[in-house]
């Protein structure tokens, strides 16, 4: 339950030019490994510092607004889900999203190597819904 809520926190920034909503575009096709990190990620709750964690991550990530570098979101109208996985130190070590498609490129290369706040546990996965 966590995960969804977390998931539902995930971005409040959007980027300025989004995809045509009325432009005929098929759903891009599923990460057939992705359910495993999904599932590394709600394996580290309930635990109260991941739960704080996630709210100081979020607030992080939308006062840096690191989802809006590379125009991401223009690159389909479709949702994509991405796991971060952070070091010891906060650092972005490895990306995986839901889907494979230009949008999920995107923000797989936007956040590769990005500097989060140290994590309560390393390796520490931070689930985000990007719109």
């Amino acid at each position: 339950m966590l995960c969804a809520a977390v998931l539902m926190a995930g971005c409040e920034t959007t980027g300025t030019k989004q995809a045509d909503p009325n432009a005929v575009e098929a759903p891009s096709p599923k990460n057939p490994d992705f359910a495993g990190e999904m599932s590394k990620f709600d394996a580290q709750f309930p635990n109260a510092k991941a739960t704080k964690y996630e709210n100081e991550s979020i607030a992080f990530n939308n006062e840096r607004k690191l989802d809006q570098k590379g125009n991401c979101h223009g690159k389909s109208k479709y949702p994509v889900t991405i796991v971060l996985v952070l070091d010891a130190e906060g650092k972005v070590t490895k990306t995986m999203t839901d889907v494979e498609n230009a949008k999920a490129a995107c923000f797989r290369s936007a956040y590769t190597g990005v500097q989060f706040p140290r994590p309560p546990m390393a390796p520490y996965r931070k689930a985000i819904l990007l719109k």
